[in-house]
C-alpha cells in the first residue's frame, strides 16, 4: 500500500457543475440543487471549497442507487463521483483492485472476471459505485458466508472536509476506517479504495431451488444448508396467510470448484455473462410498461400465488448452472422496472428492510406480515436473507436475518404508509432489530439511537466534530437520523 497523502492545493480547474433534480432510487423523494462532478482528488477538494464559499451543505452521491434519501440534499449541493471511474491498479495474482470512487460494480466485474476473479459482495444490481457500496457497507445474498463489503476493503483514502486526505486501514487510523465504512459519506469522500476480490474457477454457479410452505421452513432450510452454500436467498409471498404465512421460494448457489467447469475460459468470458435484451419478445427497456399494468394489489396477489405454484417445477428439476451475472443481478433483468410504480415525486416505492437477531426473528417477522395484511399495506416483493456481524460502527449487520419489503407509494397512501412503518419500527426495535441506511426512508433520530450501540453513536458524533466541525457534509438522511448538531 502507499504512504499517507498530504493536504492538496486548490485545483486550478473548478469541477463541472449543473443544476439538476436529484432523487432517491425509489423516486419517493428528491430535490433540486447544484450537482458538482469532480474528475480528480483536487476537484473533490475544490467542490468542498465551492460549497463552503456559497454557504451550502454538501451531500455525496454515486449512481444514486440508495432507495431513500441517503444521497438527497435538499437546499444544498451534491458531489457526484461518477466521473472518477478509473481502475487505478489491478493485480490478478492477488486479486486486489485499486479503484477510484466512481467505478461501478459492473465496470469492476467486467474487468476482472475474464481473469478468474469476482467482486466478493454485490447487491442485486451492478449499477452502484464502489464508493457508494463501501459508504453503505452493503451486503449480498452471501452475507452469512462472506460478510459485508467492508470486510473486503484493505485500505482507503478519505478526503476530509477541511482539505486533508487520509489513508486509512485496519492498522492505520483504524477508528476512521471503521466509522467511514457504513458512515454513508458523512465523514469524508472516498477517493481511492483497495478491495480484495474473490477467486473463481468458472463464470457459472450451481443453483438449487426449493419451495417452502411458510417462513419457518425457509429458516430451517437456510440453517440446514448454509454450510455447503455460498449464497442463500428467498423470495417471500407477502400476501399468503394462515399456515402459509411467509411461504416462498429459496435459491441456493455455490461456486464451482477447480475442474468442475469443463470450459472455464468460455464461462468466464463477458459474452457468456450477457443478459438477454428481450423478455418473451418484449424489449427489456420497455418491459416496465407491461409491469405497470399489474402494479396493483389484486394483480400482485395473483402473480405472487402463481410464482409460488410455479416454484414446484423449478425445485423438481434439480441443480442447474447459471452465469454469475444472471444469478447476482436480478434487478438488472428489467431496466427501470421501478417505473412501474410511477414516475413522480409523490409516487414510487420504499423498501423497508428489517434485520432481526435469530432469537426473535421468526415471531417478529410473522407479526409484521400479519400487520401488513390487516392494515392494507401488503408489500409487492419480499426478500429474505441470513446475516452475520461485522466490526463497523454504524453497521446494520447482526447474527440473524433480514426481510426486505417493497411498498408502493402513492399520494393517497403516503401519510398512512409512513405511520404504518413507524408502528412496525416500534415492533422491530423492541425485538432487538436494526435497519439499513441504504434502504431507509422512515427512521427518526430516536429510532437510530435505539438500534445502534450508544458508545458507537457517541464515537461517530465525536469523530464527525473532529473531521467536519462546520457540518459541511450533510444529506436528508443525515439530518433525519442525526439532526444538524453533533
Amino acid at each position: 500500500m502507499r504512504a499517507a497523502v498530504p493536504v492538496l492545493e486548490r485545483s486550478a480547474h473548478p469541477p463541472h457543475a449543473s443544476f439538476e433534480y436529484v432523487e432517491g432510487w425509489g423516486m419517493a423523494v428528491g430535490a433540486h440543487g447544484r450537482v458538482i462532478r469532480p474528475r480528480s482528488v483536487e476537484e473533490v477538494l475544490a467542490g468542498y471549497e465551492l460549497s463552503r464559499r456559497e454557504g451550502a451543505t454538501l451531500g455525496l452521491r454515486g449512481s444514486g442507487c440508495s432507495y431513500g434519501d441517503a444521497s438527497v440534499n435538499a437546499g444544498g449541493h451534491s458531489l457526484d463521483f461518477t466521473a472518477m471511474n478509473r481502475i487505478l491498479a489491478w493485480d490478478p495474482s492477488s486479486g486486489v483492485a485499486v479503484l477510484e470512487p466512481g467505478v461501478t460494480i459492473e465496470e469492476l466485474w467486467k474487468r476482472i472476471l475474464p481473469e478468474g476473479w469476482w467482486p466478493p459482495v454485490v447487491p442485486g444490481t451492478a449499477s452502484p459505485t464502489i464508493a457508494g457500496v463501501v459508504a453503505m457497507n452493503i451486503h449480498g445474498k452471501n452475507n452469512f458466508s462472506a460478510g459485508t463489503i467492508g470486510d473486503w476493503v484493505d485500505e482507503l483514502d478519505l478526503a476530509l472536509p477541511r482539505g486533508e486526505v487520509r489513508t486509512c486501514s485496519r492498522e492505520k487510523d483504524a477508528d476512521l476506517f471503521h466509522a467511514a465504512i457504513g458512515g454513508f459519506g458523512m465523514l469524508g469522500a472516498f477517493t481511492r479504495i483497495a478491495l480484495r476480490t474473490k477467486r473463481v474457477y468458472s463464470g457459472d454457479v450451481e443453483v438449487r431451488a426449493a419451495r417452502a410452505r411458510n417462513l419457518r421452513q425457509i429458516m430451517e432450510h437456510f440453517e440446514a444448508h448454509k454450510a455447503r452454500a455460498d449464497y442463500l436467498v428467498a423470495w417471500v409471498d407477502c400476501f399468503a396467510e394462515g399456515e402459509g404465512l411467509g411461504r416462498g421460494q429459496i435459491h441456493e448457489a455455490r461456486y464451482l470448484a477447480p475442474g468442475e467447469d469443463p470450459d472455464p475460459a468460455q464461462t468466464l468470458s463477458l459474452v457468456h455473462q450477457h443478459l438477454p435484451a428481450t423478455i418473451l419478445g418484449v424489449p427489456k427497456s420497455e418491459a416496465w410498461r407491461v409491469l405497470r399494468l399489474f402494479n396493483n394489489d389484486r394483480s400482485m396477489q395473483l402473480l405472487n400465488a402463481a410464482k409460488f405454484s410455479a416454484g414446484r417445477f423449478e425445485a423438481m428439476k434439480g441443480p442447474f448452472r447459471q452465469s454469475l451475472a444472471a444469478f447476482s443481478f436480478l434487478l438488472d433483468q428489467v431496466p427501470n422496472w421501478k417505473w412501474a410504480y410511477g414516475r413522480t415525486g409523490k409516487r414510487g416505492l420504499i423498501q423497508y428492510q428489517v434485520f432481526l437477531p435469530d432469537a426473535t426473528a421468526h415471531d417478529t417477522y410473522c407479526e409484521i406480515l400479519r400487520r401488513n395484511q390487516r392494515r392494507g399495506f401488503v408489500p409487492y416483493l419480499g426478500v429474505f436473507k441470513r446475516h452475520r456481524p461485522d466490526p463497523f460502527w454504524l453497521t446494520h449487520a447482526l447474527d440473524g436475518w433480514s426481510l426486505a419489503l417493497d411498498y408502493k407509494v402513492t399520494p393517497e397512501n403516503r401519510e398512512g404508509l409512513w405511520a404504518h412503518c413507524a408502528d412496525l419500527t416500534e415492533i422491530v426495535l423492541a425485538s432487538g432489530g436494526k435497519f439499513y441506511f441504504a434502504k431507509d426512508l422512515v427512521l427518526g433520530g430516536r429510532d437510530m439511537r435505539r438500534m445502534l450501540p450508544a458508545d458507537k453513536v457517541a464515537a461517530f458524533e465525536s469523530l464527525k466534530r473532529e473531521v467536519d466541525p462546520d457540518l459541511l457534509l450533510q444529506t436528508d438522511l443525515y439530518r433525519r437520523v442525526f439532526g444538524t448538531r453533533v
